[in-house]
């Protein structure tokens, strides 16, 4: 899924809606939205989903999260559905070969990030590292305080 045209910060609702896809929903997906939501607060309501959702959140990312304060506990691998990518104003695939239906005046990305499944500790801290710096540009890109 390549990049599409990006819709300016003030064409989204006033509380956007950011939906982070990835199959299986239980690591990087997972691991954007709760840093998302640690980052941007109450400014912004963040979904995660994939289309064949796991059991389990990656104990992994949990762990690394953990380290950094951040629980996953309230997480669980969500179904990725129509509805939830209609609801949504920014849909981030996380370069894991998701696909999502396309809806007219969303807007999509794709970012290419390693799976953290099967990962040693040291990689997966990296991998979130990644996300959290991605995850911050586009907060920055959505005018979002943090």
């Amino acid at each position: 899924m390549s990049e599409q045209p990006r819709v300016p910060s003030t064409q989204l609702g006033a509380q956007p809606v950011v939906l982070f896809a990835c199959i299986h929903n239980s690591g990087r997906s997972v691991a954007a939205k709760v840093l998302t939501e640690q980052l941007a607060g109450n400014q912004i309501e963040v979904r995660s989903a994939g289309s064949a959702p796991g059991e389990t959140i990656n104990p992994t990312v949990a762990m690394v999260l953990a380290e950094r304060g951040l629980s996953t506990e309230n997480e669980s691998p969500a179904f990725l559905s129509f509805d939830l990518v209609r609801e949504a104003d920014v849909v981030i695939t996380m370069g894991c070969g998701e696909t999502c239906p396309h809806v007219p005046g969303i807007r999509y990305e794709d970012w290419t990030v390693d799976d953290p499944a099967g990962q040693e500790p040291d990689a997966v801290r990296l991998i979130v590292d990644d996300i959290e710096q991605r995850v911050r540009r586009l907060l920055a890109d959505l005018a979002i305080t943090f």
